[in-house]
Formats: structure tokens, sequence, C-alpha cells
């Protein structure tokens, strides 16, 4: 980690320049861009100092500083239930409660429905990239084909069925992460 990279980074997101950020921690405005530059390390005292200006516990930074996962692959998925349903939920990014999203690749057996939705908080997003669906919101029914989206709030009773002849996949996105993954 460098923590001079880090700090820059913190005094950036905060909109403070160099000497605002020196003023405030009791320090000047040439040590800042020494430790932003990395020719000079802070003592804790003094690291902690600066982070007291920013809200930032020595926690906090330091955990920032390991890597956030950004490439998932097949063996990162999570697919919940037994597989014996006419469709399959693959949760692609795992740890969604952590984040403002989620997306799913939503796999359906021909004929296949997920079952309704109950009204919830946020929006949804889904992207066919295989086959056609029949999307029902409320009392309206929407035809999706491949290469077609679909965007709505989730303040209404929601689902989704194959009525193509061979599977139908769908990227969808929930924010926040709600998705419900029951058939019928």
């Amino acid at each position: 980690m460098k923590i001079g990279e880090s700090l820059k980074r913190l005094r950036m997101i905060n909109s403070l320049t160099q000497e605002e950020l020196a003023g405030r921690a009791d320090l000047t405005k040439g040590y800042i861009s020494q430790l932003e530059n990395d020719t000079t390390c802070p003592s804790i005292a003094t690291l902690k100092d600066i982070l007291d200006v920013f809200g930032v516990s020595l926690q906090e930074f330091f955990s920032e500083a390991t890597e956030r996962r950004v490439v998932f692959g097949l063996d990162a998925r999570v697919c919940p239930g037994g597989g014996e349903e006419p469709f399959k939920v693959e949760f692609l990014v795992p740890g969604a409660q952590n984040r403002t999203m989620d997306p799913v690749l939503v796999t359906l057996d021909p004929g296949a429905k997920m079952a309704e939705q109950e009204i919830h908080e946020g929006e949804e997003f889904g992207y066919v990239q295989q086959g056609k669906v029949e999307l029902c919101l409320e009392d309206q029914v929407y035809t999706v084909n491949r290469d077609e989206c679909f965007f709505f709030a989730s303040d209404r009773r929601h689902s989704i069925r194959n009525i193509g002849r061979g599977k139908a996949k769908i990227l969808w996105i929930v924010s926040p992460p709600t998705f419900v993954y029951t058939g019928k």
C-alpha cells in the first residue's frame, strides 16, 4: 500500500487542497506534499491526525488498502436451490448484501415461470440474452425478445415466464439487492 496515494485520494474525494488539509491537521503544506509523493512516512500519531480530518479510522484506512475483487468467473457464482426447478438463478457477484445492486443470471426452461414477486423497494433491469419472455407487471403483460431489455420500479407485483421454445437467459439486476428466487 502506498500511504501517500491513499491520502491524496482521500483529500481529493473530500475536495480539500493540500493547504486546507495541512491547516486542519496542524501540519505544513510541504509535509502533506511529501506524504502524498511518498518521500516521507508519517508517524502513527500524525497519520491519525490526518485521518481524523476525513473522519476515517486507522482500521478503515488500512482495510481499504486491500484490493477489492473486480473480475468474477464461473467459480464465484452462487446457485441457490437444489437445481430441480425449471429455472436456475446464478448470483454473479458474491456478497451482494454489501453492495447497492445484485446482478444475477436467470435461466428458464421453456414454459417455466418464476413466482410473482411482491412489492419491494428499488428498481429492476433485465437484458434478455437468449429466448423470449413474458414480463407481467400487475395487470400489464410485455413480451421481451432476445437483445431487448426491461426496466421498472419494484413497487408493482411482477413475474416472468419463458414463452419461447428453447431456454431463456436473462441478465437481471436488482437495486438494492432483494432478489427472490422462487419458481412456480
